[in-house]
């Protein structure tokens, strides 16, 4: 009897020490949670120290890229399909020599795109834009947009794949913000917030005035 006692003992015992285990590795450390709120705290004083005070973060599941847009619009609350956008690094690899970074924000190297998911991007459209806004002292053929390397994304922004927003980027590059976002109602729009599992809504209005983007019709439906 005392045998079959003390065997009870040692197996509760075990038990407990399993579920003490398992409560501990369920509970965030305090590295974790530094870690979790350290690019939505940077991004948040970023945008108030600009001016920008209406915008939310939102955390999403693992899985959120394999879901449709109206999943992720319904997770995000968002006002549209039309409303969920992404923020694109863009390389001119026929520019001069001597552009060879972002310090000339009308003859750049490279460029962020902010532009809807349900929207086609039209890179023609951003090279006419830049022979224009150069007025014409640039032969066309020096402008060839490309999608960046994910590499030069992640080292010119900081943010890597599915992450990326023109907001407190390590590089200040120019932002050119598709037109048909602007023209969104409301105007309240969602993109990247710098994590993969990490989104940002924002004010348009509030967002031009701090960022100041070039806005261009560079999309088709």
């Amino acid at each position: 009897m005392e045998k079959a006692l003390l065997e009870l003992e040692r197996v509760q015992t075990e038990l407990l020490q399993r579920i003490a285990k398992l409560e501990h590795s369920l509970v965030p450390s305090q590295n974790d949670a530094v870690e979790d709120n350290g690019i939505e705290s940077r991004l948040s004083s970023v945008l108030r120290r600009n001016g920008v005070h209406d915008f939310s973060f939102k955390r999403v599941p693992s899985d959120y890229y394999d879901w449709s847009l109206e999943a992720r619009r319904d997770a995000l609350s968002a006002a549209s399909v039309h409303h969920l956008c992404k923020s694109i690094v863009l390389v001119n690899t026929q520019a001069p020599a001597n552009v060879v970074n972002c310090t000339n924000r009308n003859n750049s190297k490279y460029y962020v795109v902010v532009v809807q998911y349900t929207a086609r991007f039209n890179a023609e459209a951003v090279k006419n834009f830049l022979y224009q806004l150069n007025n014409g002292s640039i032969a066309k053929k020096k402008f060839n947009m490309r999608l960046a390397p994910e590499e030069t994304s992640m080292e010119l922004t900081g943010y890597g794949h599915n992450a990326v927003t023109c907001i407190g980027m390590k590089t200040d590059i120019p932002v050119i913000l598709d037109e048909a976002i602007v023209k969104l109602t409301p105007d309240f729009f969602w993109l990247g917030g710098g994590e993969v599992d990490l989104k940002l809504g924002i004010r348009t209005s509030q967002l031009i005035k701090f960022i100041n983007p070039f806005i261009v019709n560079c999309s088709s439906n």
